[in-house]
């Protein structure tokens, strides 16, 4: 994941998490940026630091957006930086 500068952290069966990868997957495809995407179920680390946001969204290792995601703020952000 070191290429991806945005992050999606998630969990299976969260329709929020849903929401928020289709709106990252068609701005990452947009602006040619790599995404991947994590489940708080596979990292207890990230289980503990996000279980209450989820889904976060995370652009060059910072947290961007959670629970819902914008789109023109995140094509804003991957653009600009």
């Amino acid at each position: 994941m070191a290429d991806e500068r945005v992050i999606l952290v998630g969990k299976p069966g969260c329709h929020l998490c849903d929401d928020a990868r289709a709106i990252v997957a068609a701005v990452c495809d947009e602006t040619g940026v790599a995404w991947g995407e994590v489940s708080i179920l596979d990292d207890p680390e990230l289980a503990d630091r996000y279980a209450e946001q989820i889904p976060v969204v995370l652009v060059d290792g910072v947290v961007h957006d959670f629970w819902r995601v914008d789109a023109g703020r995140l094509r804003q952000a991957v653009t600009t930086a």
